[in-house]
């Protein structure tokens, strides 16, 4: 079975997505997740101009080949728009595989660990009392874990909170700008004070164990914004609370940062939401600095790459906790959650529901009940992608926020 056409779907219902669509000899097609949020006009140009000739011919069944293939020949390695369009094609062709033996995916991954992969929601407010509404809204719609983010006293906007959340999507529609280069918007700029943030956010956990009790599930995202030693102070203050844990608290790229942070804290920790190769977590695996694995399939090279990842991990006792933002389309969260009832080392699966724009253009058919994500049982990753819908949203360039310190410097976000 041979690959006849591969075409990538360019759509922005409620937010951007790029979709690669691979299409057999035999008419069976396959579906791939190419979005990178805030660059994925880049990621689509990749796949049209340079992996789209490579493909045409080739066996549709020869995943893994193909994978090292598209990787190693490049001579350009890694990256995320790389690895964002590897992990497009390694998706269609699983979608193709599982589709042709009349399976879902999950089968040939080796069947089901579990009965069903335990999500997390976003809760956030401005204030103790507008976040505590949040997290009833959110156990109200099923889940049984919670990503608690809070406004910070003094600071005007906090990202994941006043609009511009990669979880929820809330501002990122237009750009929110500060400005606009003609009819492009600029990314909208935020004010961070790493000191009002630390002094503040331990008191809103104690508020929200104070409601909701010892047994839900905590976790909380520091965006990088963090210093080791400051993410160590941090990571001590919030041990009484017993969060399930603390996410990206120091800039990722700096592995050896974890050292210090896990010196001074238990509070279990997950790192890799902006990783896109397993290389990247060789030091935070090889001396056990933290507990999470938090790479997207979308972002880090597909099915293929993220399942040799995962199974590091568990030889490292560390468990996944899959990113799974609004900016991943229905397609890669299929994907995710295919993975997360098939491996042994499952932790939690990032789970945010998606606009009514969103479902009208992918109609996916995996299910959220009791707090678990289950995917599809017919034969694929289990999503249809609606041509015109998706043709009824045209793309609109849109940004992530741009974090500055009080001086004006940019930060980390």
């Amino acid at each position: 079975m041979k690959i006849q056409s591969v075409e990538t779907v360019v759509t922005s219902p409620g937010r951007n997505f790029v979709t690669l669509r691979v299409t057999t000899s035999e008419g069976v097609v396959g579906l791939g997740d190419a979005t990178l949020n805030g660059r994925e006009l880049a990621v689509d140009a990749y796949l049209r101009e340079h992996i789209t000739p490579l493909l045409l011919g080739r066996d549709a069944g020869a995943i893994e080949d193909t994978w090292q293939y598209l990787y190693r020949g490049a001579y350009w390695r890694r990256g995320p728009v790389t690895m964002t369009a590897v992990a497009a094609v390694d998706m269609a062709l699983w979608d193709i595989k599982a589709k042709t033996a009349g399976m879902p995916l999950y089968q040939l991954l080796g069947g089901r660990s579990r009965h069903g992969a335990l999500a997390y929601g976003h809760a956030a407010g401005r204030d103790v009392p507008e976040l505590l509404d949040s997290v009833r809204a959110v156990l109200a719609q099923g889940y049984r874990a919670v990503r608690i983010q809070s406004g910070v006293p003094g600071l005007d906007a906090v990202y994941g909170v006043d609009g511009g959340d990669a979880a929820t999507g809330a501002g990122l529609r237009t750009g929110g700008g500060n400005g606009a280069a003609g009819d492009h918007p600029l990314p909208f700029e935020e004010v961070w004070d790493t000191a009002a943030y630390l002094r503040h956010i331990p008191t809103v956990f104690e508020a929200v164990r104070h409601e909701f009790g010892p047994e839900l599930p905590l976790l909380h995202d520091g965006h990088h914004r963090m210093t080791p030693i400051e993410a160590a102070r941090l990571g001590k203050s919030l041990e009484p609370y017993d969060l399930f844990w603390l996410e990206d608290c120091t800039p990722a790229e700096d592995q050896a940062a974890l050292r210090l942070v896990r010196q001074h804290t238990t509070t279990p920790l997950a790192v890799g939401e902006v990783f896109n190769h397993v290389n990247d977590y060789t030091t935070l695996l090889g001396e056990r600095l933290i507990d999470y694995v938090r790479s997207a399939v979308t972002h880090a090279g597909g099915i293929t790459a993220m399942r040799k990842l995962l199974d590091l991990a568990a030889v490292h006792g560390a468990k996944s906790g899959l990113h799974g933002p609004a900016d991943i389309s229905p397609v890669g969260t299929a994907a995710a959650i295919h993975l997360d009832v098939a491996i042994h080392n499952f932790g939690i699966q990032e789970y945010t529901r998606h606009s009514t724009d969103t479902l009208e253009v992918f109609r996916p058919s995996y299910t959220f009940d009791g707090g678990l994500l289950n995917p599809s049982e017919a034969p694929g990753l289990g999503v249809e992608l609606d041509l015109e819908a998706a043709a009824r949203f045209p793309y609109s360039p849109a940004y992530l926020p741009v974090n500055r310190l009080l001086d004006g410097t940019v930060h980390d976000w």
